[in-house]
């Protein structure tokens, strides 16, 4: 027969012997394919001698936050007091937890086993990535529908704040179809930002990050794609551009473009009326105009942008003022 222990007793006499079996669970996680049952199976997972938590709304609760990425390890432990329904005893389960995490070995081993554990839940379940990722303080707006660059921009925002809400909405350019000159991409990007907040589809206030991709000649008949991102926070009073690496462009597919587009075109301050995108497809076998790219580097527009959307969310993150507890 098993032997109830007292929870404080158990810290005292086995303080690594919590952690292991915390290890153990993690190791197991990805035989368990529900969402739901993963994070309550935590709980399930231990002896009755853990038993301090016994509300199951706020075990689910309490074990978001546990699993919650972008913390000094792998685990958040909240603060006792939030809920008088959970016990603030010495022998409280995260009591206890913090006591053994505060262990300088213990604390050691979870730092290392950090990596893995993230990995178990948001690589080798990859529909757990947004579950756990999607949240917190940060809210962004991405001036797009398009996957290529909702999906880059909220995969680098996520990596660097580790959590945010980042979706996306359609917004106009205003501009020509295919930017020509810094200028250009720069003013194309704000404008997406302008229009959204002119329309009502965003609040005045919200963050919001567009990206415009242009076409530079950057050397004597050496033309280059390039994607200009910006991060407006008027809150904060934070405007902030990035740009993406320089892709080159074969010269005579820019001379077509140049050429399909009509002299007295309204928009040709800003550009041309075909983009070189359109211009590749319709020469070379198996080119997608939007993502066209890889064909040529090796790299997709999607890993461009979010690389560049990476440097601008690290930039942003240095100018936000600290946050208060």
């Amino acid at each position: 027969m098993c032997e109830i222990i007292p929870i404080s007793l158990f810290r005292e006499q086995h303080p690594f012997l919590f952690f292991l079996l915390m290890r153990d669970y993690f190791e197991n996680l990805n035989t368990i394919k529900s969402t739901s049952v993963r994070l309550t199976t935590l709980v399930n997972y231990f002896p009755p001698f853990l038993g301090a938590l016994t509300d199951p709304i706020t075990q689910q609760a309490n074990l978001s936050s546990a699993l919650a990425p972008g913390t000094d390890s792998a685990i958040t432990f909240p603060e006792e007091h939030d809920d008088p329904r959970v016990s603030t005893a010495t022998g409280g389960l995260w009591g206890f937890i913090k006591g053994v995490a505060e262990n300088p070995m213990v604390k050691s081993v979870l730092d290392k086993t950090k990596h893995s554990v993230e990995t178990m839940i948001t690589t080798l379940d990859p529909g757990m990535v947004p579950y756990i990722k999607t949240g917190g303080e940060l809210d962004i707006v991405v001036t797009s529908n398009k996957e290529v660059k909702v999906a880059a921009i909220r995969d680098a925002f996520q990596e660097v704040f580790g959590m945010a809400v980042v979706t996306g909405e359609a917004a106009q350019s205003n501009i020509a179809p295919q930017p020509v000159g810094y200028a250009a991409g720069l003013k194309g990007a704000q404008e997406r930002i302008n229009s959204l907040r002119r329309t009502g589809v965003i609040h005045e206030k919200q963050p919001a990050v567009s990206a415009e991709s242009f076409i530079e000649e950057l050397l004597p008949d050496k033309w280059f794609d390039i994607g200009c991102l910006i991060i407006e926070d008027p809150i904060h009073g934070i405007h902030l551009e990035a740009f993406t690496q320089a892709t080159p462009v074969p010269l005579q597919y820019v001379q077509q473009a140049k050429s399909l587009t009509p002299e007295d075109y309204s928009l040709r301050w800003s550009g041309l009326l075909v983009t070189v995108g359109e211009v590749l497809e319709k020469n070379i076998q198996n080119v997608n105009r939007t993502d066209w790219h890889v064909v040529f580097t090796g790299m997709s527009r999607r890993q461009m942008i979010y690389s560049a959307a990476k440097a601008l969310a690290g930039m942003y993150k240095q100018q936000l003022p600290p946050r208060t507890v």
